[in-house]
C-alpha cells in the first residue's frame, strides 16, 4: 500500500520542462503552424501578458490569455498544448455514466481544481484535468485514493459540460440560462413591441443567443436554422452540407430569441408579416465572422436562417478546394485567356462563389483592375472593387454592369447570370476585351450551353465569348481519425465503373474504399469538411460547331468526353478510391450518365 505522505503520480512532463511553466514562443509557433492564430493576435496576447506581469499581478499563461481574449476555443488550445507537452486529450466518450471516487474526493474540490476522475482500477486512477501540470491536485488525489494518478488533458470548455452532467443539477448550459429567464414571460403578450424589445435585451436572452451562435462555430456549421413550430422551437445546424438538430430553447422563448437576432441584424422587430434580410458582424475566437440573416413569416412565427461567413476561414487555394493537377491545368489555362467568359455552374451551396473568389485571388495583381457585381458581397477582398446589388434602388446586375464597363476594368466578376439582359451585357463586355467570370445554375457543364441558348443568347455570341465552363458539387471529406477501409464486391466494382482503378499497378490488386465510421473529432458523423468534385469543359472548335447546329446537351457532353473531359462522377470516383470521400457521398450529389 502506498504511503499517503508520499503519493504517487505519473509526471505529465515528458519533455523535462519545469512544472507549471510553459514555453510561450513554442506554443505560439504551434498555434500559428496549425492555422489557429496569426502573428498580430499572438503579439497582442503577449503584450497583455507582459502588461499584467509588469503591474505585479500573477503571471497568466499564454493559453489562458488567448482563451480569455476569445482568440481560441478551449478545444483548439487543448490540442496545441497536447502537441507541445506530449499530453493525451481525454474524449467525452471516456467519462463514466456515474461519478467515481465519490467517497474519497468531494465534487466541490474537483470543481475548484477543475479535474474529473475518468476511470479507477485497483492500483490506478485516470484523472482528466484542465491543467495536467497542477502537481498540488495530483498529490491530493493520490493521497486521497492511495493510488497512482495518471493525468490526461481536458479542454476547459468540456469540463463545464461533463462536471454538470456528473455532479451538477443535470441541466446543460442552455438549461441554466433558460432558468434565469423569468417564468412570468410565459404568459406575456408578445404583441407589445416595447416589452419584446426589453426582453430581447435582457442578459439571459443575450447569453442564450450567443450560446447558439458559439456552438454553431465550434461545430463548424455553415448555417443556423431557428424554426418555430406549434409546440416547439427547433434549432438546427448545417454541418458539411447536412442539417443536424441540436439542443433548442423552449417554445415560450421563440419570440424573444428571434427578436434578439433581429436586433443584432438591425432588422425591424415590429415587422413580422414580410421577409427581411440583414447582417451581423461578430469577432469570435480572434476571427471576423459575418452572419447573413434571413427571416420569413411562417404559420407559427418567423423562421430565421443565419449563414455563417468566416472571413478568415476561406481557403483561397485550388488544391484545398478539390482541384487535382489535370483539372487545375485546364482551368488555369482558361482563366489566363486575355478575354472571354468563364462560367462556374452548380446548385445553390456547391461552392461556386468560393471557386470564383479563388480565381480572382489568382488574377489580383497591381496591374489588373478587377470589378465585381455581387448579391450579396460575401467576402471582402483587398485590391478588388466590389459592388453590392440593391434592387430597391434599381441597382441591379444589368444596371451595375452598364456602369462598370466605363470604369476601365480588366476583369469583371458577375455574381450570377440570372436573365438574358445580364447575359448579353456580359458577352458584350467579353467581346470588347474583358475577362468575365460568373456563375449560373445548371446541372453540369454541357447543360450550361443549352441554358444560355434557351435564355435567348444568340449562338454566334455564345461561341465567340464563352472560353470555358466548370461544374462542381461538394462532397464531405472522410475523417482521417476514424475512416475504415474495405474491399468492394466485384459486382459493385463493375456496376459503378470502378474497374479502371484496379488496373493501376497489379491487375490482381484488390480495390480499397473507405466507410465513414464516426468519432469525437468529427462529431460522430464520419466526415470532417468538404471539397469539390469537378468537371472542366474548355470551349473547342468541335463544341463550337455543335453549338451552331444547336446540338443537345447529351451530344455536347459526349463530344467533350471524347475530347478528354473528366466528368464530375469520374472525378468523385477517383477521390473515393484515394480515400478522400466515400462512394455514398459521390452518389448523393451526382450520378453516372
Amino acid at each position: 500500500m502506498l504511503n499517503p505522505l508520499e503519493p504517487d503520480f505519473e509526471s505529465p512532463h515528458r519533455s523535462g520542462a519545469p512544472i507549471g511553466e510553459m514555453s510561450i514562443a513554442r506554443l505560439g509557433e504551434i498555434l500559428i503552424s496549425r492555422g489557429k492564430l496569426d502573428l498580430a493576435n499572438l503579439d497582442r496576447a503577449l503584450k497583455v501578458q507582459e502588461t499584467a506581469r509588469s503591474s505585479g499581478a500573477v503571471a497568466e499563461k499564454l493559453g489562458s490569455v488567448l482563451s480569455r481574449l476569445g482568440m481560441l476555443s478551449s478545444r483548439e488550445l487543448a490540442e496545441a498544448l497536447a502537441q507541445q507537452r506530449g499530453w493525451t486529450i481525454v474524449e467525452s466518450s471516456e467519462f463514466p455514466e456515474l461519478p467515481i471516487l465519490e467517497g474519497a474526493v468531494s465534487s466541490r474540490f474537483l470543481n475548484e481544481v477543475r479535474a474529473i476522475p475518468v476511470t479507477e482500477t485497483e492500483s490506478e486512477v485516470v484523472l482528466a484535468m484542465t491543467d495536467p501540470a497542477d502537481v498540488y491536485t495530483l498529490k491530493a488525489i493520490a493521497a486521497a485514493t492511495r493510488k497512482r494518478v495518471i493525468p490526461k488533458l481536458l479542454a476547459s470548455g468540456d469540463f463545464d459540460v461533463v462536471y454538470e452532467r456528473l455532479y451538477g443539477s443535470g441541466k446543460s448550459s442552455m438549461g441554466q440560462i433558460v432558468d434565469n429567464i423569468s417564468t412570468r414571460d410565459e404568459e406575456q403578450d408578445f404583441g407589445d413591441i416595447e416589452h419584446l424589445k426589453d426582453l430581447a435585451s435582457e442578459a439571459p436572452v443575450i447569453r442564450l443567443v450567443n450560446l447558439v451562435i458559439n456552438r454553431a462555430l465550434e461545430r463548424r456549421a455553415s448555417d443556423i436554422h431557428v424554426e418555430p413550430f406549434e409546440n416547439q422551437l427547433i434549432v438546427r445546424y448545417r454541418i458539411d452540407g447536412v442539417l443536424h438538430e441540436t439542443e433548442s430553447p423552449p417554445r415560450r422563448l421563440s419570440a424573444a430569441v428571434i427578436s434578439r437576432i433581429k436586433i443584432m441584424a438591425n432588422l425591424d422587430i415590429a415587422e413580422r408579416r414580410l421577409p427581411q434580410d440583414g447582417r451581423i458582424k461578430l469577432r469570435v475566437q480572434g476571427k471576423e465572422i459575418d452572419l447573413r440573416v434571413s427571416t420569413v413569416p411562417t404559420m407559427h412565427g418567423e423562421s430565421v436562417v443565419m449563414r455563417i461567413l468566416d472571413k478568415g476561414g476561406v481557403a483561397l487555394d485550388f488544391h484545398a478546394l478539390g482541384f487535382d493537377k489535370a483539372n487545375l491545368k485546364i482551368f488555369t489555362a482558361i482563366l489566363d485567356q486575355p478575354h472571354g467568359i468563364l462560367l462556374v455552374t452548380g446548385p445553390t451551396g456547391s461552392g461556386k462563389t468560393t471557386t470564383l473568389y479563388t480565381a480572382l485571388d489568382r488574377l489580383n495583381k497591381p496591374d489588373v483592375k478587377i470589378l465585381t457585381v455581387e448579391d450579396p458581397v460575401e467576402y471582402q477582398m483587398p485590391g478588388i472593387n466590389q459592388i453590392q446589388v440593391k434592387p430597391q434602388i434599381d441597382l441591379t446586375f444589368s444596371n451595375a454592369l452598364r456602369s462598370i464597363v466605363r470604369q476601365d476594368p480588366d476583369v469583371i466578376m458577375i455574381g450570377e447570370i440570372r436573365d438574358l439582359e445580364t447575359a448579353q451585357i456580359a458577352m458584350q463586355s467579353a467581346l470588347t476585351g474583358h475577362m468575365v467570370l460568373s456563375t449560373i445554375h445548371t446541372n453540369d457543364a454541357a447543360a450550361t450551353i443549352n441554358r444560355l441558348l434557351d435564355m435567348g443568347v444568340e449562338d454566334y455570341l455564345l461561341t465567340s465569348t464563352v472560353v470555358g465552363i466548370e461544374a462542381q458539387r461538394l462532397v464531405r471529406v472522410l475523417c482521417g481519425h476514424c475512416k475504415e477501409p474495405y474491399h468492394p464486391v466485384e459486382e459493385v466494382v463493375g456496376q459503378m465503373g470502378l474497374r479502371r482503378f484496379t488496373l493501376a499497378g497489379s491487375a490482381n490488386k484488390a480495390l480499397t474504399l473507405f466507410h465513414a465510421k464516426g468519432c469525437e473529432h468529427c462529431g460522430h458523423t464520419g466526415y470532417f469538411g468538404r471539397l469539390s468534385i469537378i468537371e472542366v469543359l474548355p470551349m473547342t472548335d468541335t463544341l463550337r460547331s455543335l453549338i451552331m447546329r444547336h446540338a443537345t446537351a447529351s451530344e455536347l457532353r459526349a463530344a467533350a468526353i471524347s475530347e478528354g473531359m473528366e466528368t464530375m462522377y469520374e472525378n468523385g470516383l477517383k477521390k473515393a478510391v484515394e480515400g478522400v470521400t466515400t462512394i455514398e457521398e459521390v452518389l448523393r450529389v451526382t450520378r453516372e450518365d
